[in-house]
């Protein structure tokens, strides 16, 4: 196994998913990319929204601005490399890119080479999961690289 891609977001749990997936990632040799994908603006401004690993700073983004999505990469940029940090490894490459999350997910998967995907899987409420479906469902649908899923709902932060 030579890449291992971990998807994060900004869930408290995203601490554990990074450490398990790096666990994983480095039992194989495998080098480790860290991948934050930004898909909606507004999202850093919401109440879903919940800074992790002593990261925040999204609170003094204008989201009038027309370069505010700069600014959330910069920030997304911060946190990939807060969690770099935590796991103490120069060696992690990160990405953040702009797009829709599965979309981004496969092909940057699929553009790096990696071997496996690494997701935690969120619990989501029944009408939230009809209505917004699931990005881990959605990726592991789609895609042909092992994924490993971390149920997230089972780690306490």
């Amino acid at each position: 196994m030579n890449k291992v891609l971990i998807a994060l977001d900004y869930n408290p749990t995203s601490q554990k998913v990074a450490e398990l997936g790096y666990a994983f990632a480095k039992s194989m040799g495998a080098q480790v990319i860290l991948l934050h994908v930004v898909s909606e603006p507004l999202y850093y401004s919401s109440r879903v929204y919940t800074p992790i690993m002593g990261f925040g700073g999204f609170e003094e983004i204008d989201y009038v601005q027309p370069d505010v999505i700069g600014e959330i990469i910069t920030h997304a940029y911060r946190f990939l490399n807060l969690v770099k940090i935590h796991l103490d490894d120069e060696t992690i490459l990160t990405e953040v890119i702009e797009g829709d999350v599965v979309d981004v997910i496969l092909d940057t998967a699929k553009y790096a080479k990696v071997n496996a995907i690494v997701m935690g899987s969120h619990s989501r409420k029944w009408l939230e999961e009809i209505v917004l479906g699931s990005v881990t469902k959605n990726v592991i649908h789609q895609t042909t690289i092992p994924m490993f899923i971390i149920p997230t709902n089972v780690i306490s932060v």
